[in-house]
């Protein structure tokens, strides 16, 4: 059995939501960060892992303010499940784009893992997704924009460099 309850668990996933939802909202992604202990370990498919709070915070500032991650607007669970033995929620977390101008709707999913320390702070992060998807989505997002004539100059720029590995061999 774990140390913590299920209610706990619980209570600490809806907090880390809400959290979430002000990061996402205002932008500082400081108030993300500052969710989990000074020793946490970030585990990112894409981008490696981290150790430590503030290398956590060095790369979600980066990659939370610069394109795709600046134009996410919020990250709902779909669904959680709580391991009360392993003090952990893992969940599915939607990451959808802003609306490129005609109401569709560009969205990937990741599995996340998290692992409570208590005192409303997590000590561990897995982030389980295909990067291929999310850039596909990306891209599709991008395309749509152009095709409106709302695509930001960030998102031209990250499109121009990522066109070489959707372009057939």
């Amino acid at each position: 059995m774990g140390t913590f309850s299920k209610a706990e668990l619980t209570e600490a996933f809806a907090q880390f939501q809400a959290t979430v939802d002000r990061a996402a909202k205002s932008g500082d992604w400081n108030l993300f960060v500052d969710l989990f202990t000074e020793d946490v370990e970030y585990i990112e498919h894409s981008y490696g892992t981290f150790h430590g709070r503030e290398a956590v915070r060095a790369w979600a500032l980066k990659t939370m303010t610069s394109f795709p991650g600046s134009h996410m607007t919020e990250f709902p669970a779909n669904w959680f499940v709580v391991d009360e033995e392993r003090d952990r929620i893992v969940c599915e977390i939607d990451n959808p784009m802003r609306d490129p101008g005609d109401g569709s709707v560009y969205t990937a999913a990741n599995l996340t893992i998290l692992t409570y320390a208590g005192d409303g702070q997590w000590s561990c992060e897995e982030d389980v997704y295909n990067p291929l998807e999310f850039s596909s989505m990306a891209m599709g997002w991008c395309k749509r924009a152009e095709e409106l004539g709302t695509i930001t100059d960030e998102a031209r720029a990250w499109q121009a460099k990522m066109s070489a590995m959707f372009r057939p061999a």
